[in-house]
This record gives C-alpha cells, sequence and structure tokens, in this order.
C-alpha cells in the first residue's frame, strides 16, 4: 500500500502503540434500551424467569417468619411435635426456594448465551460491512477485544446480575413489608438505617462507574499490543526488538493493572463495609428488641426473626451494590460496542444499486482524485481508458498510489472526485459485491486461511468442484508443489500460511484468482516473492489466463510487464508517461530511466 496511507496504519502497525484514545460516554439509558432490543426475542422467556424469581424470593421470605413462630409457639411452650412439624415445613419451603431459584437460573443462563451470540453476530456482521478506512484507522486488538470481552461483561451481568439484582430488589421489598407486619416499632428503629446505607452505596458504586470504563478500555489496548506484537512476531525477531515490544506489552498491561486494581479495590470494599453495617445493625437490634421484650411489645420469636430478617436485608443490599459495580462494567462494554455499530461504512450501495453481471471489461478513469485524509491528495486527475481484454502495467516509485488506483476500482475506497466506469456504468450506482465478482484480485501480501489447501484455493469459488480446483493449481503452476506436500491437497495450512514459502503462497493466491474466472483480473506484485525461473513458468499460464481478460498489472520488475498494451507511469500523484514498453523506453523520460535504473543493478548484483 501506498505510503499515504502511512498516517492511518501507524495506528495499528508494530511500534505504533499509543495509549488508547478517551471514547465520550453515551447516555446510559439510551445503552440499556439498545441492549432490550436484543432481548426482545426472548421475552416470553423473560416472563417466566420473572414469575420464578417471584415464587423463590416469596419462599425465601416464608422462611424467617416460620422460624419466629417455632420460637413462640413451640420452643417457648416445649411442643416437640409441633416443632417437628414446622421444622419440616421449614425444610419444604427452603428446599422448594431451592428448586425455583436453580430453575430461574439455568432459563437465564441460557438466554444470556444466546443473547451474548446475537451480539457478537450483530459485531461481526457489522465488521464485514465496514470499509477499509474504517479498518485501517482501528487496531484489530482493540475490535477482538470489544467482540469477545465486551460482549462478555455484558453475558455475565445478563446471566448473573440480572436475576440478583431482581431477586435482591423483591426480597428488600419482601423484608421490608414482613418487618413492618411483624413488629412496626422495632421495624421503624431497624431500617432508620436504611437511607444512610443507600447513601454511602451511591457514593462508592457511582466512583466505580469511571474506573470500570477505564478498565474496559485498556483491555482493549493490551489485546491491541498483544495481537499485533504476536501476528508480527517474525518482523519483531528479525529486528532484534523483543525487549521494545515487552516494554509495550508491560505499559498496556500496567495500564490495565491499574485500572482493574481501583475498580476491583472500590468493589472489594464494599463486603466489609456492609458486614460491619450488618454486625452493628443486628447488635442494635437486639439492643432494641430487648428493651421493648422487657416492656412487653416484642417476643423473642419476633426478635429472633428479625435478627434473620436483618442478615438476610444486608445480603441483597450488598448484591445490589456488587451488581450496580458490574453494571457499570457491562454499559462500559456495551458503549464500546455500540460505537462500533454507530459507525457507518463509508462505502455503501446507492438506494437502488443493480448488480453489475455479465461485463466485457471495459473499464475507465474519468478525471479521478482521490484522498486518504482531507487535504492530502494521493491520485489527482487520473483518467484512462482500457479496453475489454487489454493488459494495463501500472509501474512507478513506492507511494506513488498504484496500489490505491486498484483499491478504488474494486471499490475499497470510493473516489473523491471524478468517476470510475465498467462498461460505462459509474461503479458507484451498482452493488459492491457484484463488482467484487467480475474481479480477481492477487495482493502483494498474500493471505492464506487456515484449512486445506484445497479449501484455500476453493477460496476463489466456493462452488468448484475438486478437479476445477486441481486445474486451477496446474495453471498456476501451483500443482508440482502441491503433490510434493505431505498431504498433498489436503495439507493443512498454519496461521497465515507460515507454513509455506512466500513464493508458494502466492503461487497459491495466483490459483485461487484463476479459479474465480474473472472478467477483470488484478495483479499486485503478485510475483515479487517468487524466483525467476517460477515467475517465468507463471508468465507462461497468466498469458493464457488473461487472454480474453482485462488486466491490471502492478510490478517493480519491469521485465514482467513488457507484453502491457498499456503502461502507465505513475509518479506525484499523476499519470506522467503512457505507452507501450517499446514506446515508453525510446522517450526517454522517467520510465526509461527507472527502467535502466533496475537494468544497472540487476548488472551489479550479477557482477557480485
Amino acid at each position: 500500500m501506498s505510503n499515504q496511507r502511512g498516517s492511518a496504519q501507524r495506528s495499528r502497525g508494530i511500534g505504533g502503540h499509543g495509549r488508547p484514545t478517551g471514547e465520550k460516554a453515551k447516555d446510559r439509558r439510551g445503552a440499556l434500551r439498545r441492549l432490550a432490543v436484543y432481548l426482545k426475542p426472548y421475552h416470553g422467556r423473560l416472563v417466566l424467569v420473572a414469575v420464578l424469581v417471584v415464587v423463590a424470593t416469596l419462599f425465601g421470605l416464608i422462611g424467617p417468619a416460620l422460624l419466629g413462630r417455632a420460637i413462640d409457639q413451640y420452643v417457648a411452650h416445649h411442643d416437640l411435635e409441633g416443632l417437628l412439624q414446622i421444622s419440616l415445613i421449614m425444610l419444604g419451603v427452603y428446599l422448594a426456594q431451592g428448586v425455583f431459584t436453580a430453575m430461574h437460573g439455568i432459563i437465564m443462563i441460557r438466554i444470556g448465551q444466546y443473547f451474548v451470540a446475537d451480539i457478537r453476530s450483530s459485531l461481526f456482521r457489522h465488521f464485514q460491512a465496514l470499509s477499509m478506512d474504517y479498518h485501517d484507522r482501528h487496531r484489530t486488538g482493540d475490535l477482538m477485544s470489544r467482540i469477545s470481552n465486551d460482549s462478555e461483561t455484558i453475558n455475565q451481568i445478563l446471566s448473573n446480575g440480572l436475576i440478583q439484582f431482581t431477586t435482591n430488589i423483591l426480597s428488600l421489598g419482601g423484608i421490608m413489608v414482613a418487618m413492618l407486619l411483624l413488629n412496626l416499632p422495632l421495624a421503624v428503629g431497624t431500617l432508620i438505617i436504611l437511607p444512610i446505607m443507600l447513601w454511602i452505596t451511591s457514593q462508592i458504586t457511582e466512583r466505580t462507574r469511571k474506573s470500570f470504563r477505564g478498565m474496559q478500555k485498556n483491555l482493549g489496548w493490551m489485546n491491541a499490543v498483544m495481537e499485533e506484537n504476536i501476528t508480527g512476531i517474525r518482523a519483531v525477531q528479525a529486528y532484534a526488538q523483543e525487549d521494545a515490544a515487552i516494554e509495550q506489552f508491560q505499559q498496556a498491561s500496567w495500564a490495565y493493572r491499574k485500572s482493574a486494581i481501583r475498580a476491583v479495590f472500590i468493589t472489594a470494599a464494599l463486603g466489609p463495609m456492609f458486614t460491619t453495617m450488618m454486625i452493628l445493625t443486628v447488635a442494635a437490634t437486639s439492643l432494641l428488641g430487648g428493651w421493648l421484650a422487657l416492656q412487653d411489645i416484642v417476643t423473642v420469636g419476633v426478635i429472633a426473626a428479625f435478627v434473620v430478617y436483618i442478615m438476610n436485608f444486608f445480603r441483597p443490599m450488598r448484591g445490589i451494590a456488587m451488581v450496580y459495580n458490574q453494571l457499570q462494567s457491562a454499559l462500559a462494554g456495551a458503549e464500546r460496542i455500540f460505537a462500533v455499530l454507530d459507525a457507518t461504512p463509508s462505502v455503501t450501495d446507492a438506494p437502488h444499486a443493480l448488480p453489475l453481471r455479465d461485463i466485457r471489461g471495459a473499464v475507465s478513469f474519468e478525471a479521478v482524485g482521490f484522498a486518504y485524509e482531507p487535504g492530502e491528495p494521493v491520485l489527482e486527475d487520473i483518467s484512462l481508458e482500457v479496453a475489454p481484454g487489454q493488459t494495463v502495467a501500472l509501474v512507478g516509485p513506492t507511494g506513488a498510489g498504484k496500489t490505491t488506483i486498484i483499491s478504488l476500482l474494486s471499490r475499497f475506497y470510493d473516489v473523491s472526485a471524478g468517476s470510475i466506469r465498467i462498461d460505462g456504468v459509474d461503479i458507484r450506482s451498482v452493488m459492491q459485491d457484484s463488482i467484487r465478482e467480475q474481479l480477481g484480485i492477487v495482493l502483494q501480501d498474500t493471505f492464506l486461511f487456515s484449512g486445506a489447501v484445497m479449501e484455500n484455493i476453493r477460496y476463489g469459488r466456493l462452488d468448484a468442484s475438486d478437479e476445477e480446483v486441481i486445474e486451477a493449481a496446474k495453471l498456476a503452476n501451483a500443482d508440482d508443489f502441491i503433490h510434493l506436500l505431505p498431504r498433498g491437497y489436503q495439507t493443512q495450512v498454519s496461521e497465515k500460511g507460515h507454513n509455506f514459502s512466500q513464493g508458494q503462497r502466492q503461487l497459491l493466491a495466483i490459483a485461487r484468482a484463476i479459479l474465480a474466472d474473472p472478467r477483470i483480473l488484478i495483479l499486485d506484485e503478485a510475483t515479487s516473492s517468487v524466483d525467476t525461473r517460477t515467475e517465468i513458468h507463471i508468465q507462461e499460464a497468466l498469458l493464457r489466463l488473461l487472454e480474453g481478460r482485462t488486466a491490471f498489472v502492478i510490478a517493480h520488475r519491469l521485465s514482467t510487464i513488457r507484453n502491457a498494451d498499456q503502461v502507465l507511469v505513475i509518479n506525484d500523484h499523476r499519470i506522467i508517461e503512457r505507452g507501450s514498453h517499446d514506446q515508453l523506453l525510446a522517450q526517454g523520460g522517467f520510465y526509461h530511466k527507472l527502467y535502466l535504473s533496475q537494468y544497472h543493478r540487476l548488472a551489479e548484483l550479477a557482477a557480485v
């Protein structure tokens, strides 16, 4: 890719790891409303869960009341038979509570898994739709963090937190009602501490919101550093930059650790705080209850029930605070997810775009201009006419814009000025997929997917038979080396094809393009990493393939483009020379100097 894209790529490349840029906080209510949209398909099961939660909570509230009754009516009167009966009833109540709790927990876990799968599918689908400029600006590791870590934080709050929050709210309400019904004076004295608890809880949990948001951002940064350095491990080791990579990762890890410790520390402080408050409240209630008992206002059984209710009261209070913290983390993740989903592709199909079918292969650029960044033109006033079946070679120094021309034809980006037409049709007026179905592209950086060699070639046309795949490999002169592999066409490709040489990877990519049988063929430095002998075989295969097809060829080796119908020399954002190979040599211009410089370099290398 041209150097003009450097500013965009530095944000993603090795050594370009800056601290994550801050994102403006979204409206929390808005995030919740948007998350609720994904829950619509599960409304029926959520209603069932709500019913089960209410029933389980009611059973939990009955237990302490039965305990108080057991003390006052049976223990105090030494009624063993009645105590045994009410004990069995209590056992049944708590067992029923456990069963209903397990049921709503299992259902909610299933809903959570389906829910997060929907979120991840939406994200991944949107990633595929976003234009290349978005991927240029965002680091791969950070995007991966959003689809994995951020969505999982939402899953956790949904699978566990939502149930806990609902149960705790119901429990608090039920406990307050039960205490008021048991004894009003004791209930008022006990619940007077509630506003203090709520204020303390709100103060602590509010402080965690920013910490959790920062933690999620730093996690994305750490993942980006890790993913890019592991992916580029060959370059890291080749340039002996292991220490620099470690330092980059340690900086990102330290930032994540710092924000995580801050958030977790505040969360961990809630436990001891609530425990202390519970002990103080139980002691105060016992003292108040003892004094009221001496006044014959309450019974010992009521006091015992109150103690159990108080212990049960602080448990949901603590749970609500913990869930609130989890909710902050989930909302921070939701903000990052919706930031991606809100991103719109810069390249979109027109409202009434039609497919481009059965083309002849005529291509024209009409005064095309383009800039990756405003005010920094990469191409200016590019005009050319290519007849069906012609081969056009693009040459020029690195960064001149050759690959950009190909990217515009493929509609990875839209032109900033002018137009590009195929068979007279502006490519902005037709569907993107239909354009790319007409193109066979072999990029400079060959990418192979995990899987068998056969499937990697078949990626060019998924419905191709094995025989067609093999024939394409033969045309690309890849069949010979494939047969020498341990399992032939079923040999597994390692991550990004690192178990193949660069030349072999390009041969497989060429075979993939041949199988696609395109009307327009694009070769972006397709033979740059192939030895001279193999290049000759490829050129012979390509000449057969190119017959009757329009082709755009980018090559630094000028010897590979002798037979091109047109040679376009790109420099300073423009086409400065055009003609055949012989015509340009005869002109004695830029192309002639470029050709002579390559010839002399080859001669010097041969002499060495």
